[in-house]
């Protein structure tokens, strides 16, 4: 006799018993320790005396930290003093940092299970984390410890602390945001875990052409091993994709065949600042269910053996593989998808430990989905509760109606996210019959509201007709979520206003509200500008924990406003930071930059809303004015230094051309004798978190000068801002909010307002003026280009094509705007003293924007879950 299997069994499902053991016994994640009859909790396994004796704590003192350090080099990197580099010390102090973080971490989990509170799921498809080795000590409050033993150790923290890459988990705003809301959600003790993708190649290397192009190539992140990540090979879920799925009775269905992968998990410690509480990001890793056909191979056909083994490990190699192509748009489908179902089962998995019944499943879980990449999470939620759970219809929708929440980050028409029905039919069948299933019962509920209203019922269906037919992600995600959110004040009136309004009406205007983004002041004022932090608490006479965790307190900064003494310490931390930046810029690109001039910043990615070409125009704009003046004149010119930094998409021309045009104006203007003194600029390639951290404290101005109505909310204002560097903007996104808490003679604003824009786009479209009429000192740029001013201006004709005709982002009606603001920045800047008393007065009103109060807003308005301290 021997053991048999049914082949017709391969590829189904398997109906999970309900009173099956768990399949994870005990992991770190934590189930609570059983108890006796009298209550006194039984230890689990073995001598407790002997496991307690063995538990670690906390590595604080410096002898215990190089120990620590010492024990990593011998035996985690088996290396020794003799062959120890950089890179290897940094591991070393990087695996020791992650010990006490995994003693909170253990400490956290146990806690949250003990105590079962209700949780919330932060689902994004990008955290943009940073560097974790700064950010840890600083939150452990043991960066002084760490710093003298690493020094008796013959290294220097600092030079370790360049050794660590980025995290290539995100692109911009979004995975910041998203980072930041994880270090407030510890720092407030609140129970929020993290869910995204664990991208091999993050999304690229920006590498700069010799014609000034931008290059894409691999970035390479886990190169050298990821120290801060711990592999999870006992969590791992199936996750199918194509087959077929057979319908029956009450709504439910059989999914069955086609391809499994497997989702394994990485967790990333995620510690609060000034407490215990070390909360979790999960990282999900796709990965062949069988990694090797061997009957393929044995037959001789290599390509075949290893080729289902690549198509599952494609799934995680990339963020956002560029959707021009059939085979792009599949693989982010199934991208968004695989995270998705691996995160709710693992949520469900979470749940059904406490022993609850499902109707209470949205008393213990909350989902926040960050923008509508997770939107699939409500259709697959509604799949394991009706096809899994034997849970009826209705039920199952009011369980799924009551966990989630949607934050909505565009009010971009051509920015929601649809999918192809054909595409969705395909990859994932018993999804598309929930969509439509969902969509019945919705629709035949707007028709008894609205009897008749046919063109209604077309705009709020979740399928948008035509050929192919597409799936509206964002109307998914706002009839399966509880409240949906917009981000700034502005942004989640034009929600309501516009992209919503059918919902709004329909549903009443309660369940659309706003919560304004936030940043961490633990990375992006303490941790970013030590000196300032440092200011701040010897001005205020406060522990830095204080304000780092109150941000408001810096309100008291007004009281030293007018004092000379502050006043040239403030600067004096201002220069320091501009020269740390023109000391990056010399070693990195080999250009001596002038440090007593103004530095204008705009960082962020490249799209044509965000108009960095509208600032590159004004730089050539101001070149053409400084070339036209006497010597006599320029002696009288405000000194400049413009940066730029940000990635265009891969697929995105416009964008791309916008990064060339930039470098070769700064080849131009930084070699001509009469005017590099008073002007220069410099594109910094690979913009990253760490990059962001030296171009921010060092600002004197920044520029967010999005046409108005088209930026969310935007963070990067914020940061600089806190940091002391004045703001250039549009009345936009949250720079209307920043305006009205620092006061508007603090900031420079420009341009025409949101209810304008859209007459202004019907008047380029039906009623042209040339630019020559409209604008003659922007055609005089466009013509400059043009001629070949700089480098062959056939290059750029598409790109400046999009300002002669259409003009969609208004560059034409706002220009001249932009450079009178510029002009009155120049103005501000010649009183030095005035200046930094606005500087000053910027910081101090910075207190809304923190993430903690945002993050307190969600916790307590949308997620209903309370702060629970570890002890």
């Amino acid at each position: 006799m021997t053991s048999t299997i049914d082949p017709s069994t391969i590829g189904k499902p398997t109906k999970a018993n309900k009173t099956s053991q768990r399949r994870h016994v005990r992991t770190l994640t934590g189930y609570t320790p059983e108890t006796d009859a009298s209550g006194k909790e039984k230890w689990p396994v073995g001598d407790e005396k002997v496991w307690k004796e063995g538990i670690p704590s906390l590595t604080t003192e410096v002898p215990s930290i190089t120990k620590s350090v010492v024990h990593h080099v011998h035996t985690s990197l088996a290396r020794q003093a003799y062959n120890l580099d950089n890179l290897g010390a940094y591991q070393a102090a990087a695996l020791s940092v992650r010990d006490n973080l995994l003693v909170n971490w253990n400490e956290t989990q146990l806690h949250y299970s003990r105590k079962t509170p209700k949780r919330a799921y932060y689902l994004s498809l990008e955290f943009l984390m940073g560097r974790t080795l700064d950010n840890a000590l600083l939150n452990l409050g043991l960066k002084g410890q760490y710093q003298d033993g690493i020094d008796k150790l013959g290294f220097n923290l600092e030079d370790l602390l360049e050794q660590e890459r980025d995290a290539g988990l995100g692109n911009g705003g979004l995975g910041r945001l998203a980072a930041c809301y994880l270090d407030s959600s510890a720092s407030q003790e609140l129970p929020v875990w993290g869910y995204g993708l664990r991208y091999k190649y993050g999304i690229f290397q920006q590498l700069i052409a010799p014609d000034g192009s931008q290059l894409e190539a691999p970035d390479p992140w886990l190169e050298h091993d990821n120290p801060w990540e711990l592999p999870r090979t006992d969590v791992t879920y199936q996750i199918r994709f194509y087959g077929h799925a057979e319908r029956l009775e009450g709504g439910k269905a059989i999914w069955s065949g086609g391809q499994e992968v497997l989702a394994m998990a990485y967790d990333t410690m995620i510690p609060g600042y000034d407490t215990k509480n070390t909360n979790n990001l999960r990282l999900w890793e796709s990965k062949p269910k069988r990694g090797f056909d061997l009957q393929s191979f044995n037959a001789g056909d290599y390509e075949r053996a290893v080729e289902a083994s690549n198509s599952a490990e494609a799934i995680t190699s990339v963020l956002y593989p560029n959707d021009h192509t059939t085979f792009g748009k599949e693989l982010r489908l199934k991208q968004q998808y695989f995270w998705t179902a691996a995160s709710l089962a693992d949520i469900m998995r979470r749940f059904k430990n406490t022993d609850k019944p499902l109707s209470e499943f949205p008393d213990y879980v909350a989902i926040q989905l960050n923008d509508t990449h997770p939107t699939l999470a409500i259709p697959e939620l509604m799949r394991i509760l009706v096809d899994e759970e034997d849970v009826p219809w209705d039920k199952a929708w009011e369980i799924v109606t009551n966990t989630f929440f949607f934050t909505n980050h565009t009010v971009l028409p051509e920015a929601l996210e649809k999918w192809p029905v054909p595409l969705m039919e395909n990859l994932l069948p018993r999804h598309m019959q929930i969509i439509y299933d969902i969509n019945l019962v919705f629709l035949q509920a707007v028709e008894r509201k609205f009897p008749g209203d046919k063109d209604r019922l077309a705009r709020m269906s979740l399928i948008e007709e035509g050929f192919p037919k597409n799936v509206r992600m964002a109307n998914l995600a706002c009839i399966g979520s509880r409240k949906v959110n917009g981000v700034a004040e502005l942004h989640s009136e034009l929600v309501r206003m516009t992209i919503m309004k059918d919902f709004v009406d329909f549903y009443g205007v309660s369940k659309f509200s706003n919560v304004t983004n936030g940043i961490t002041p633990r990375r992006w004022l303490d941790q970013c500008n030590p000196g300032l932090s440092n200011l701040i608490s010897e001005t205020l006479k406060l522990p830095k924990a204080v304000f780092l965790k109150d941000l408001t307190k810096l309100e008291g900064l007004l009281e030293h406003v007018d004092n000379p003494a502050f006043q040239k310490k403030w600067a004096a931390v201002k220069q320091s930071n501009k020269e740390r930046l023109a000391h990056y810029v010399e070693t990195t690109l080999g250009f001596k930059v002038n440090t007593r001039a103004m530095f204008d910043v705009q960082i962020k990615r490249l799209h044509e809303y965000k108009r960095q070409t509208l600032n590159i125009m004004g730089v050539i704009h101001r070149y053409l004015t400084l070339k036209d003046m006497t010597p006599e004149e320029r002696k009288k010119v405000n000194p400049k230094v413009v940066f730029f930094a940000g990635k265009a998409a891969p697929g995105y021309y416009i964008a791309k051309l916008t990064i060339r045009l930039i470098v070769n104006v700064a080849r131009v203007i930084n070699s001509d004798p009469d005017t590099k003194d008073l002007l220069s600029l410099y594109f910094l390639p690979d913009y990253s978190v760490s990059l962001a951290e030296i171009l921010i404290p060092a600002s004197d101005i920044s520029q967010h000068i999005s046409t108005a109505g088209t930026e969310a909310s935007g963070t990067s204002n914020m940061k600089f801002c806190l940091n002391g560097g004045l703001l250039v903007g549009t009345v936009d996104g949250a720079n209307i909010e920043i305006a009205e808490e620092v006061g508007e003679s603090n900031v420079f604003f420009f341009g025409h307002l949101t209810p304008a824009v859209e007459d202004l786009r019907y008047q380029h479209m039906y009623h042209p003026v040339p630019v020559e009429q409209k604008c003659p000192p922007l055609a005089r740029v466009l013509n400059e280009v043009s001629a070949g001013r700089f480098g062959d201006g056939g290059v750029y004709e598409p790109l400046l094509n999009t300002i002669r005709q259409h003009d969609y982002y208004l560059l034409t009606e706002d220009f001249d705007s932009y450079i009178q603001a510029l002009k009155l920045v120049d103005e501000a800047y010649q009183d030095r003293t005035e200046w930094i008393k606005k500087s000053i007065k910027t910081t101090a009103k910075m207190g809304k924007f923190s993430s903690d109060r945002a993050i307190q807003d969600y916790a307590q308005e949308y997620w209903n879950i309370e702060s629970t301290k570890v002890e």
